[in-house]
């Protein structure tokens, strides 16, 4: 007796069941978004909390949609401009020391190249941001659509093109199965402390709609941990070797100290070796509030830090980028047997100006050396402390003489600063970005009083500094403290609107506008290479009918009038008296932004230290005050230093 054995060989009998979730493209990118986090040390939250938009026709019926159907608990921020978008998720990004951030959109054309600014200053930065900007349309049956630039010979280039060099990942989505690769991919870049930065998922608008059976598995819950990378043995034990022969070393502390949260074993590290501190803007606050920290490094640093910089043979570096501003163009390090060590997570950024490098997390390797040079009995030279001391001594009297009332003039810049310093505490933060005020605050702002303090000065993007103050108390809601955000006038008239969605969101944010009628921190550079009185284009003035140029009658500005019309609470002062007055009521504000205008006196700055900025001086002119500028400076830039490679003690070539 025979049987016949029937098999089923149909496609849905070999392939097991699947189970899928039919989204569009925009759906599926805000139920993704909405499952995914970030653990630093234990400690896990989203890394995708929200979305800052401003909705046009590229994304209105797309992402919108999704989020107004699928967002859970992922608040929409609405934005005023797009650039201001991109700086609150830096601020928000920095308030989480760049463990979360928020994502952005804007529509197609101008809308979204207006992010550009903010995704520059996010990657110069190493600031986490996620950008999905509006691109055209992905079929071309309609070309040319509007706000479409059409290139003659390249016919796959749209405006989003331009945010390539300023992005530290750039896809664009023309197929929804992407998704399943681009998205990882981009919340892995986020998520790396060496390669994060502006994060740019382009979305044309007609596959926004499209629809696609998304893996059910595309939705599951992941964590992305922030590893702590701990350098090679070999490095650590050839820093310490290099350490151990400085007599008089010196610590430059950078913003990779704070986003490590690594101020405990820096300020050890110091105490411990008699190594003093000076710091970078974004390193402003995280030094050792003792007798050893010197301030801020560099053109605009204290002239006891940038004295001791001079002489050291030994320059220990923790998460810095050492821009120009921090290394005077090359200028600072005149020790003619100066060692450089940089301890940073970006290989990269390790062996800037031949500095041997230790590549890996910052508390990692502090705390690595400290136990190797305590081994050896390491200590900077005796008497080292009598020199750490006298440039903190002349500091000091450098900003005695800067904070004295000078006969017939206003207020001062610096006046103002140490009131607000005075008036601020430990569960305060105080954001920063361009011009004058960063300068002074790198000078003279005392950080014992544990105030945070974010600086955003490797961009030096003006128009950062207010919505990045939104973004940062958007990120610590019920906080205590205030967050103050500190700016020029020129600044405020650049990016005042997200005053208008702090007021909305029922944000308190404390915004001080230094007035002193025009980009006044250009007037002394133009002053110092062209002669008195040759400034021009940076006085808010006038045109005058005699000279047909920009030096009539100051234009007379009401901020304060003008943030009120905001919804913002404001006050304008012109004495100290009222100053402190304005601050104090504007603490008592609540759930609503605080405008305090001080008008300043316009030319009064603080005592320069003589350090040396490369720019683009003229190096010739008929004007003999702009030649003798530009005489200085070439002299200038005959103390620039080429540093060659650091090499270990007993192992040259």
């Amino acid at each position: 007796m025979s049987t016949t054995l029937t098999v089923d060989t149909s496609a849905s009998a070999r392939v097991p069941e699947r189970r899928i979730r039919r989204r569009t493209v925009a759906q599926a990118v805000v139920e993704y978004l909405q499952v995914q986090y970030s653990e630093v040390d234990g400690r896990r939250r989203r890394l995708i909390p929200g979305m800052y938009g401003i909705f046009g026709h590229g994304n209105s019926v797309g992402l919108a949609q999704g989020i107004d159907e699928y967002g859970v608990e992922f608040p929409h921020y609405q934005g005023k401009n797009e650039q201001n978008m991109v700086h609150a998720a830096i601020g928000y990004a920095k308030a989480t020391n760049r463990a979360a951030t928020l994502a952005c959109t804007a529509s197609a054309g101008p809308g979204s190249t207006n992010m550009i600014s903010g995704a520059s200053t996010a990657t110069t930065n190493r600031i986490p941001v996620l950008l999905l900007p509006a691109d055209i349309i992905n079929t071309r049956k309609g070309d040319p659509v509007l706000q479409q630039i059409e290139h003659p010979v390249e016919r796959d280039v749209s405006a989003n093109d331009a945010f390539r060099p300023v992005s530290r990942y750039f896809d664009r989505i023309t197929t929804p199965s992407q998704l399943l690769v681009t998205l990882p991919e981009a919340m892995r870049v986020l998520t790396d402390p060496v390669e994060t930065g502006a994060v740019v998922v382009c979305l044309p608008q007609d596959i926004q709609g499209d629809a696609y059976d998304f893996p059910e598995e595309f939705f599951t819950p992941r964590v992305w941990p922030i590893r702590r990378r701990p350098a090679a043995q070999e490095e650590i034990r050839d820093a310490i070797e290099i350490i151990r022969h400085g007599k008089r070393p010196l610590l430059i502390a950078g913003g990779g100290v704070r986003y490590s949260d690594a101020a405990a074993e820096l300020a050890a590290f110091s105490e411990a070796f008699g190594v003093p501190v000076a710091e970078t803007y974004a390193g402003k606050g995280i030094g050792p509030k003792t007798d050893l920290l010197l301030g801020g490094l560099g053109v605009d640093g204290t002239v006891g830090a940038d004295e001791i910089a001079s002489g050291a043979d030994c320059v220990i570096t923790v998460g810095s980028r050492l821009q120009d501003f921090v290394t005077a163009s090359h200028s600072l390090f005149q020790n003619p047997d100066v060692q450089f060590v940089h301890l940073n997570v970006s290989s990269f950024d390790a062996h800037k100006m031949g500095s041997y490098p230790v590549v890996g997390d910052a508390r990692l390797s502090l705390s690595a050396l400290h136990e190797g040079l305590a081994a050896v009995g390491y200590h900077s030279d005796e008497g080292y402390e009598d020199e750490i001391a006298a440039g903190r001594a002349k500091t000091a009297r450098n900003l005695e003489h800067d904070l004295q009332d000078f006969a017939g003039e206003a207020m001062s810049q610096a006046q103002v600063i140490q009131v607000l310093n005075e008036h601020t505490g430990a569960d305060d933060a105080l954001v920063l970005g361009s011009g004058g005020v960063v300068g002074n605050v790198h000078k003279a702002w005392d950080t014992s009083n544990g105030t945070t303090v974010l600086s955003e000065y490797a961009n030096s993007c003006m128009g950062h500094e207010l919505p990045a103050g939104l973004g940062y108390r958007l990120a610590t809601p019920g906080a205590p403290g205030d967050v103050f955000v500190l700016i020029g006038d020129g600044t405020y008239y650049m990016a005042p609107t997200e005053l208008i969605t702090a007021v909305q969101e029922h944000q308190k944010i404390i915004v001080v506008i230094i007035d002193n009628s025009g980009h006044q921190c250009i007037w002394p550079l133009q002053v110092a290479k062209g002669g008195e009185g040759r400034e021009f284009g940076t006085q808010l003035r006038e045109r005058s009918a005699e000279s047909g140029r920009l030096d009539g009658p100051v234009v007379p500005v009401d901020i304060a009038a003008n943030a009120a019309s905001m919804g913002a609470a404001a006050w304008s002062t012109t004495t100290l008296d009222q100053f402190r007055a304005a601050l104090s009521e504007a603490r008592a504000v609540e759930s609503r932004p605080a405008v305090v205008v001080a008008h300043v006196e316009p030319w009064r700055y603080l005592s320069g230290n003589g350090t040396f900025w490369d720019v683009g001086a003229a190096m010739t002119s008929e004007r003999p005050e702009t030649l003798e500028g530009g005489e200085k400076h070439r002299a200038g830039r005959a103390t620039q230093r080429f540093y060659g490679a650091t090499v270990v003690p007993g192992t040259d070539l």
